[in-house]
Parts: C-alpha cells; sequence; structure tokens
C-alpha cells in the first residue's frame, strides 16, 4: 500500500443504492473528455430495475456521493463475473477514490459470489479506465465486443 492510500481507503465507502443515494448518482459530472465513454448514471440505476442481477452502489468519500459503480452478480462471458460501471464524478477524480472503490467492488463481487474471474468492459480510448484496470492486474487477452475491449481479472 502506498503512503496515503490507507487515509483514502477508509474515507471511501460503497452504499447499496437507495432512495436517499440515487439522484446523487444522477447528478454526477464526468469530464469533458470523457463524455461518450460510458451510460449516464440514471440509464444503468433504470437498467438495475428491470436486470435484478445487477447491484449498483453509490460511492461515498467522507460521506458524501462522488461516484457510482454496478456490476452483474450473475456469470456472464467469459465466464466472469461483468463490472458494468465505475464512475466518480470529474471534481473527485485523480484522488484514488475510483482505485480504492475498485478494489471495494472486487472484495464485494468475490464475498458475494465467490467470483474466480471479473471481467470489464471499456471504450479502447478510455485510457484512464486502461490504466486502473491495469493497474490492478485485469489482463487484456485480445476480447471484444462491439465497440468495447474487455479485460480480465483472474482471482
Amino acid at each position: 500500500m502506498k503512503k496515503g492510500e490507507f487515509i483514502i481507503h477508509n474515507l471511501v465507502e460503497l452504499v447499496e443504492l437507495n432512495a436517499k443515494n440515487w439522484y446523487e448518482c444522477c447528478t454526477l459530472e464526468l469530464a469533458d473528455h470523457q463524455a461518450g465513454h460510458i451510460e449516464p448514471n440514471a440509464v444503468s440505476i433504470a437498467q438495475s430495475k428491470f436486470e435484478p442481477s445487477l447491484k449498483p452502489y453509490a460511492i461515498y468519500y467522507k460521506g458524501k456521493t462522488v461516484g457510482f459503480l454496478m456490476f452483474n452478480s450473475i456469470m456472464e462471458e467469459l465466464d466472469g463475473y461483468w463490472i458494468y460501471r465505475i464512475m466518480v464524478d470529474k471534481n473527485y477524480q485523480q484522488k484514488g477514490i475510483g482505485k480504492t472503490a475498485t478494489k471495494l467492488m472486487i472484495d464485494e463481487l468475490i464475498n458475494k459470489t465467490n467470483a474466480k474471474r471479473i471481467v470489464v468492459g471499456y471504450h479502447p480510448e478510455n485510457r484512464g479506465a486502461h490504466q486502473l484496470y491495469a493497474s490492478l492486474g485485469f489482463v487484456d487477452h485480445g476480447d471484444r465486443f462491439g465497440k468495447e475491449m474487455a479485460v480480465v481479472l483472474d482471482i
């Protein structure tokens, strides 16, 4: 663990989406250069209401909603559990919050599903996503799904 990472880790929390935080998640914004790389949170939240295996969470930092993520609790393509969304509001990026939240989500996925493989797809031009997932050990085996590339973390 890098110096300062422990402090961030203790300040980041995943909270299941609920009546108090869903709207805050809808108002979070991406940086301009990230537009078009990820669906709006409102679309993801609506999708989770029609696909009950999708598990949406708010990302809290110091008790404030600063991000959103969602994963699938059933196995899908590539024999893995998929991370569907992860985003941090543009005002809270580059602080380690996204990386910490992703680690917490991986732990949650493993605890809830006993996952042995986690997969995430993202737009190939999304350099931030590429750096994040590579830093956590996800590997690109050349899998592509439409406009997205898929990277894999074997547990």
